[in-house]
């Protein structure tokens, strides 16, 4: 694995919008915490640009991302916000540059499919965390908003949660994978999928029905996903709807059932979502997951 450098003072982080739209506003609280956190900071393009649903269109979206990931100058990247559009423009990308002098690429949900890229192609590690958005109303803060900074200037991670009655005690080590389920399901089959042997890999969606979620879980499971997975981490699963004819098991009973026939530690409730319950984590970074009884443990190798 490749570990882009951890930042410094004074090192200049890019902000960018490959996916949905972001009015240039919403970023200005990220803008100055980071200011503040000791970075220079260079805003994209694409942040204020809209075109329908996006941050400008294809085209633009994919420049500007290009741009920052060549520019050497700049140390990270982070993603104003996620929505729908990565998957789009993922195969215009060009990493030649990258691969040389890589950066660290953060964000979540939508990004989802630009970390597992960077992992499944060129074995380049990147960090799921808060966006801009979470920087707003003076959250920046906050602890899950804090992990970013923390991560940022190299410190290892180490997030503890409490206990579910569905987890499975064990513990597992492992390269850390993952993401929003719906986007490692939609990878499946393309350059950018994820091969989840050995590896502990965590989840987390809004927004679902209850059935999708079966359904997609049920893709992961007929590509043979969980079959040698070394341990599975069930972050938030938040504003999930039902049928009209209630299918008749929550989010996480779905998943408890999905995965009753293997034998992986799992564990339920861990504060990766698309809520304030945030933490930062490294993709292809080695972490051991320890589930006890009493709490859980994410422990960063």
């Amino acid at each position: 694995m490749k570990k882009p450098l951890f930042l410094k003072p004074k090192d200049k982080i890019g902000i960018v919008c490959p996916s949905g739209y972001m009015p240039l506003e919403k970023i200005q609280t990220a803008v100055m915490a980071l200011k503040e956190w000791g970075f220079e900071v260079i805003v994209g393009n694409s942040v204020g640009t809209q075109h329908n649903y996006f941050s400008g269109t294809d085209e633009q979206r994919a420049n500007d991302l290009q741009a920052m990931m060549d520019e050497r100058s700049i140390n990270a990247i982070l993603c104003a916000r996620g929505g729908y559009g990565m998957g789009r423009i993922i195969e215009q990308l060009d990493f030649t540059k990258f691969q040389k002098h890589p950066k660290w690429i953060v964000g979540f949900s939508d990004i989802t499919v630009l970390h597992c890229h960077l992992f499944a192609k060129y074995k380049i590690a990147s960090m799921h965390a808060p966006m801009a958005a979470a920087f707003n109303d003076n959250e920046y803060t906050n602890e899950y908003v804090q992990s970013l900074h923390k991560a940022m200037i190299g410190e290892d991670i180490s997030i503890t949660c409490p206990p579910h009655p569905f987890n499975r005690s064990g513990s597992a080590e492992g390269i850390l994978v993952g993401g929003n389920l719906s986007l490692l399901t939609h990878l499946i089959g393309t350059s950018s999928d994820i091969n989840f042997k050995n590896k502990i890999l965590f989840i987390e969606d809004t927004g679902e029905y209850i059935y999708n979620i079966d359904r997609m879980l049920y893709q992961l499971k007929r590509n043979g996903k969980f079959e040698k997975l070394a341990g599975l981490i069930v972050g938030g699963f938040t504003k999930i709807k039902d049928t009209e004819i209630p299918f008749g098991q929550s989010a996480e009973e779905v998943i408890s059932d999905v995965i009753k026939e293997y034998d992986f530690p799992t564990c339920f409730g861990f504060p990766i979502s698309h809520e304030r319950e945030n933490y930062t984590v490294k993709i292809g970074s080695k972490y051991k997951l320890t589930i006890k009884a009493n709490k859980t443990k994410l422990q960063e190798l």
